[in-house]
């Protein structure tokens, strides 16, 4: 039970006997009633006025208005406020986001269109050396063609799009691990697009974002140093890949025949060098990320020294029976052992008696 408050509203539990004056307003307090009592079970209603009308007071001189009908409640309110729908912020859109999303399927179809491009290198070169003795049918050598053709151009074309997917992982990667850390990343998208994309330039440029990336990762403790072999390793290739996607195209300035037919086979050593560079890009990136090649996370491996004790502290226990078992299996054994060496000595003893009588057979 309790009675509310006329003036602030307040609810006071009712102990023993009712109080007639609010403690905290000293206003009047009214009868006992169940806490959110219906309306029928109350002896009072609530009463709806305008604010500020309780200690508004009317002016004689003002001339009494028409009688209105005093706004009431039935029931108690209950309103409360308004609970507007909460609108999620827009997404923050991510630089080259499209292409980092698909970063994965990208590097896998550059090797896989470089493996094709190696393959069709190599099967022009077989055509060749068979064009050196015999006559090659025409549509064998336009089908050779076409397929290098297309090889080509879809080789630059995949490779590009990997390029700007592996550019937009680079960027959001470098944005979480600054994030982390505390601090905003001090190159700006600008200036990692053009180290990653001008040449000559981005054979050296990504191996430093990379570094970057992994330092900052962790601040208050060394680096992984397997990941920072893995950089090390990849960004070899990278240059290696480089200097030699340089020199497969200036080889095709030559002009003598034997030369070509090298170049055909130097550009398939390019194609294969391609096709590791994507797959060591792949493992790179799932490596910085805590996965292996295959896209599985790592589990980390602790190896613990175990040492056996010297003498063992408890002492081996036997099944039943076979403690005894032992026991009389060495006594026996030493039975048979004092047997045997009994019967030794007699058959030793039996032997010097027979020599004895032969001597004195021979002597008589």
């Amino acid at each position: 039970m309790v009675q509310p408050c006329a003036r602030c509203g307040a609810r006071w539990a009712v102990q023993t006997t009712p109080m007639h004056w609010c403690p905290r307003c000293r206003g009047v307090l009214l009868s006992p009633a169940p806490i959110d009592a219906p309306a029928e079970r109350r002896n009072y209603r609530w009463v709806a006025r305008r604010p500020g009308q309780r200690t508004r007071r009317s002016s004689a001189s003002s001339r009494p208005g028409p009688p209105v009908e005093t706004p009431r409640y039935t029931q108690m309110p209950r309103w409360g406020l308004s609970d507007q729908r909460i609108v999620p912020a827009a997404e923050r859109r991510r630089p080259l986001g499209a292409f980092a999303e698909r970063v994965d399927t990208l590097l896998v179809a550059t090797a896989a269109v470089f493996a094709f491009a190696c393959l069709a290198e190599l099967g022009r070169y077989g055509i060749l050396l068979r064009n050196r003795t015999r006559l090659v049918n025409p549509l064998l050598l336009t089908v050779s063609d076409y397929l290098l053709y297309l090889s080509a151009l879809l080789g630059l074309g995949v490779a590009l799009a990997a390029a700007l997917g592996m550019l937009g992982w680079l960027i959001e990667t470098r944005r979480v691990a600054y994030q982390r850390s505390g601090r905003r990343d001090p190159r700006s998208v600008r200036t990692l697009g053009l180290g990653c994309l001008i040449p000559v330039v981005n054979l050296v440029w990504p191996g430093v974002f990379l570094m970057e990336t992994v330092t900052v990762s962790a601040p208050d403790r060394p680096a992984d140093p397997r990941v920072l072999r893995a950089i090390r390793i990849w960004w070899c290739a990278w240059v290696f890949g480089g200097i030699v996607a340089a020199a497969a195209l200036l080889w095709r300035t030559a002009d003598s025949l034997q030369a070509k037919a090298d170049g055909v086979m130097f550009t398939a050593f390019t194609d294969a060098t391609a096709v590791g560079v994507a797959l060591l890009t792949l493992w790179l990136m799932r490596m910085i990320e805590g996965r292996d090649l295959f896209g599985h996370n790592r589990i980390a491996r602790r190896w613990v020294m175990a040492v056996d004790p010297r003498v063992p502290v408890i002492e081996p226990v036997y099944p039943g029976g076979a403690a005894n078992t032992n026991r009389l299996g060495s006594a026996s054994s030493t039975e048979r052992g004092a047997v045997d060496t009994g019967a030794v000595e007699d058959q030793d003893d039996d032997s010097s008696a027979m020599n004895r009588e032969h001597e004195e057979v021979v002597a008589k």
